[in-house]
């Protein structure tokens, strides 16, 4: 499994929001040039993030975006998930997929099934407040 940048940049997306929070809208504009990524490629990212209601966008000339709840309640599996969409490793331990009909003699499904509760194991654990607080271990100025 590889995260695309839709979901990497997601991450920092909202990571950037969450050590800015100060209840102030943050413009897309200054968390582009902060993070090096092309502002039309975060617009789109920020769409996706807006419509499942994870920011809240705040229109006029001091407008831009917020976290729509506190960093403790995002998950890195959420915002991934929402980004990339399912994170298994492979179709046949994905959830809402058929079963395989080598399912009964597959011993490399144990493999994948293990693969994939370890994956949702830490991204599942890990808050964007842990990595607000893992950030600021790393840095002062909060670049990431």
């Amino acid at each position: 499994m590889k995260i695309s940048t839709k979901g990497r940049y997601a991450l920092r997306l909202m990571l950037d929001l969450a050590l800015r929070d100060s209840g102030e809208p943050i413009r897309l504009k200054d968390v582009a040039h902060r993070q090096g990524i092309s502002e039309k490629y975060l617009e789109q990212i920020i769409s996706v993030l807006n419509k499942a209601g994870y920011v809240r966008s705040v229109r006029g000339p001091q407008g831009g975006y917020v976290l729509a709840r506190a960093a403790e309640e995002y998950t890195a599996g959420m915002i991934l998930r929402l980004t990339e969409g399912s994170l298994a490793p492979v179709d046949c331990v994905e959830a809402g997929k058929g079963v395989c009909d080598r399912e009964c003699g597959c011993a490399t499904q144990i493999l994948w099934k293990k693969i994939d509760e370890a994956i949702s194991s830490v991204v599942d654990h890990v808050t964007l407040e842990d990595l607000v607080a893992w950030q600021m271990e790393r840095t002062d100025d909060y670049v990431i």
